[in-house]
Parts: C-alpha cells; structure tokens; sequence
C-alpha cells in the first residue's frame, strides 16, 4: 500500500490547481482521488493484469478530454502553465510506462502508448518509446513501419528510410516491409516534384554546349572556369532527372524481387504504385519495370504470366484501351497455352480470367471474341484440358452466348472427351435448368473421379428436396465410392429423418 501512498501524494498538486482554476470542484476531486486509488491498488496485486493498466489509462485520457472541453467553454485568458495543464497527459504516459516495463513482450501495447503519444505530440517520447520497443522486438515489422511514419511526419525522410532499411536487413521477407519502402520512396520522389516546382527548378536532359558563352571570335579568359561550373550544373541535373524518373524506386523494386519472389509482392507494389498521385509517365515506368521483374523472377508461374498479361487493365480501363489491353492479355495467355505452357495452372488462370471479365458489364460482341479464343484453345490442344472444357461449358452457361440446346451438345461432347473428369461433370450439372438433370446427375455420379472435394459436390448436387426413397437409393449406391461421401449422404440422412419427426 504504499506505493498506492505515494501515487496519491503525487496526485495533491494538480487536484488542488484543477480548482482553484474552477475546472473541478472539489466533490469531482474527492470522486477522482478514490477512482485513482481503486486503479493503483488493483496494479500492485499479485497478479497484475494489462486490462487493468488500459482502463487506468482510458480513465486518464477521459479526464483530460473533460478538462480542455472545460478550458474551452470558459474561455481562461492567457496564463503560464501550470501543473493541471500537463499533469494528466504526463499521468497516461506514466501509466504505459509502468505496463511496459510489466508486460515487455505485448507488442499491441507498445503501439498503443506509441500512438497516444503521437497524438499528445510528444514526438521526443515517441522516438524513445521506438526505439527501446525495436530493441526488444526487431522481428516485428508493424514497429519499423509506425517509427519511419513517425520520421515521415516530422519531414524527415533519412530517418524513415534509414528505419525501414534496417527492418527489411532485419525482415527480408516481410511483405508490408517493402511495400511501406515503395510508398515511401515514391512520397519521396513527388515531394522532391513539387518543391522543384514551386522553386523553379528545371531538369534538363540535354547538356549545354559551353561554345554557345563564346562570343566571336573572342575567348572569354573565365571559359575554363564556366565550363567546370557547367559540368557540375549538367552533373546536379543528371541526378536530379533520374530522381524524378523512379531510379531509387526501380532499385527498390527490384531488390524486392530478389528477396521476395512471390507474386502476391508484386500485386502489393503494383496496388500502391496505380493509386500514389504520381504523374502518368512515373507511373507508367514503374509499371513496365514491375512486369520486367515478374517475368525475371517468376518466368514459369502461371498466376505471374496471367498478371503480366493483363498489364494494359488498369482500373477503370475503358473504350479502346479496354479492346486493346484486352487483345493483349487474351493472345498472350492463349499463346503459351497453345505452346503447351504452363499446364494446367495456366489452364486455370486463363479461365479465372476469363470468367472475370466476362462476368463484367461490357459489350457482348468483346465476350464472344473471348469465348471465341477459347474454343480455339481447345481445339488445339493435342490433349484435352479438363480445365478448359468445364471453363468453356461454365462461360457459356452464364453468357448464353449460344442456346440451350446448343450448350447441351457441348456438355455431352466434353463428355465424351473425358467421360472421367468430375469437372467437366460439375460444369454441366451447373447449367442444367430442368429436363434431363437425373440423367446426367446419374451418370455423373457413375463415372466421375476427382478430389473429394468434386465428389462430394457431385453427389450432393441434387439432394435438396429430394424423398427418402432417392436419398436411401444414394445411399446404397455411394456404398462402394468415396467413403467420405457415403458419411456425408448418411449424415445428412439422419438428420433429414430428426426433422420430420
């Protein structure tokens, strides 16, 4: 109890002034002397727990809201400060002190007392607080990238850049890590773009000929002398334009690429670059330079070649740009399909991308030149893709591009190519809209193989409303196919028999 003693010691001074300036009353203090007693004597139980110290803390901060809504309602004149007017800020900061110190490892604590400094604008503080919580967690990205925001937002790029590269030497393979460090250098090079602006700063490309300040045929004795000062100007503009053209993001990128060859990193870099306010032609470089690297680090991958394809379809794409960049990605993908690249991941990708912008509003005669390409596909592959048949029977089910009875030709045909493959078997049983469903449901169910996941689905296809008599008939059937599928058919059996009792 005496520490709680001493705590209600240090607590007299600034009571006494909240006051005497009328901001309290002396009822209010007597309430937050016995709440603050309450809070210090369940922190130095046995057990102490962080929720305790965060209602401490929220109390605090409540209190303090109360006294500048007071000040400002009262409209104090101008004074020196006293001790109520930082003592309670200064007791939130004292309160995460102690649990810090308590609970060393709980990283979201740290990132709250970082943050409620950040917003008391105790920037010294904060700078601290980093840099012990750094030290204790250098595997946590989350910390790098609050401190370097922090250096950021006191106009202090150096340090940000310096944090974030250590914490990527630290967290090579940390995916927010390196998107933070494109972001950042990209701020960079658009802040450098604007102050250039505002002073006037022009970037040259082009050299100035140190003839042209040779007037006659006279030779100015300083010529010497201009002409080193013009070497330096040229070498300051040099620099300056490959600032201005992404150099130092380029390098970033591909750094990134060398520590982390994996797509969903580029599809980070390539979301943070398309929405940053950069200009067009700084946008579109990095762009190109993006593509280049995936196709670097992931020559192989179908997921990175259907991304590099679809490079021209940027958001909001329309018109021409829509046709072109469409063209584009459709020949590209179907070309390495037809190579016989990429095998079956490939296969679907092209599918999933052609799902998805067929699912789109655009004009019909664009899906049909799609679905078009596909059928060539298909028709040219020496072996039959049974990703590439349930795609084309799924797409054209959905944009009725031929007829009913048209699509059902199709479904029996493919079939017929692979009387085996549970996919094509799901695709024709998804487009079925009444006469001759049992039938081909039946002989799905006969001939079907695939992953558990397909039969099961296959199986279950046409269970909803139908009788015990089907639902017994399933069941003796799927004796001898997948038993996960007979459970299944049984499970849902019995609890179709609970219902109905």
């Amino acid at each position: 109890m005496e520490r709680v003693h001493f705590q209600q010691e240090q607590m007299l001074d600034e009571l006494k002034d909240l006051v005497e300036k009328n901001l309290f009353t002396e009822q209010e203090t007597k309430m937050i002397m016995k709440k603050r007693t309450a809070f210090e004597s369940s922190l130095i139980r046995r057990v102490a727990k962080k929720a305790d110290y965060l209602r401490y803390a929220a109390y605090e901060m409540g209190l303090e809201q109360l006294r500048r809504k007071r000040v400002a309602r009262m409209q104090l004149p101008p004074a020196p400060a006293t001790v109520s007017d930082y003592a309670l800020v200064r007791r939130q900061f004292h309160i995460f002190e102690r649990a810090v110190k308590k609970f060393k490892s709980d990283v979201a604590l740290w990132v709250q007392y970082i943050q409620v400094a950040k917003r008391e604008g105790a920037r010294a503080l904060v700078g601290r607080i980093t840099a012990r919580a750094l030290q204790l967690h250098p595997n946590k990205p989350a910390l790098f990238i609050l401190a370097a925001s922090h250096e950021l937002d006191h106009q202090s790029p150096s340090a940000a850049r310096m944090l974030l590269q250590r914490g990527i030497r630290l967290n090579p393979e940390s995916l927010d890590m390196w998107k933070e460090y494109v972001k950042m250098e990209l701020g960079f090079v658009e802040s450098l773009r604007r102050r250039w602006d505002v002073l006037g700063i022009q970037v040259s490309n082009e050299k100035e000929d140190p003839s042209q300040h040779i007037l006659g045929e006279r030779i100015s004795e300083e010529k010497d002398e201009n002409a080193a000062k013009m070497d330096a100007e040229y070498e300051g503009d040099e620099a300056r334009r490959k600032v201005m053209e992404g150099t130092i993001v380029e390098s970033v990128i591909s750094s990134a690429a060398r520590a982390v060859p994996r797509l969903e990193l580029f599809e980070w870099i390539k979301e943070v670059i398309c929405n940053y306010p950069s200009p067009e032609s700084l946008r579109r470089k990095l762009l190109n330079h993006l593509y280049e690297e995936v196709g670097r680090t992931l020559p192989r991958d179908a997921r990175a070649v259907v991304f590099v394809a679809s490079r021209m379809l940027t958001p909001g794409v329309a018109g021409k740009e829509l046709v072109e960049g469409l063209k584009v990605a459709n020949e590209e993908i179907a070309g390495r399909i037809r190579k016989g690249e990429g095998g079956e991941e490939l296969c679907e990708g092209y599918i999933r991308f052609l799902e998805e912008w067929c699912g789109k509003e655009m004009d019909s005669s664009l899906k049909e030149y799609l679905i078009g390409t596909l059928e060539g596909v298909i028709g040219g592959c020496e072996e039959a893709s049974g990703m590439l048949l349930s795609g084309h029977i799924r797409l054209l089910g959905r944009t009725k591009v031929y007829s009913p009875a048209k699509l059902v030709r199709i479904g029996q045909k493919y079939s017929r190519l692979l009387p085996n493959d549970a996919r094509v078997w799901l695709a024709r049983l998804s487009t079925l809209d009444g006469g001759g469903s049992s039938e081909v449901w039946a002989a799905a169910r006969k001939s079907a193989t695939g992953t558990s996941a397909e039969l099961m689905a296959i199986w279950t296809w046409g269970l909803e409303g139908c009788g015990h008599e089907m639902h017994e008939k399933l069941l003796a059937e799927s004796m001898g196919a997948n038993a996960g599928v007979h459970e299944e058919l049984l499970r849902r059996f019995a609890a179709g028999l609970a219902g109905s009792v």
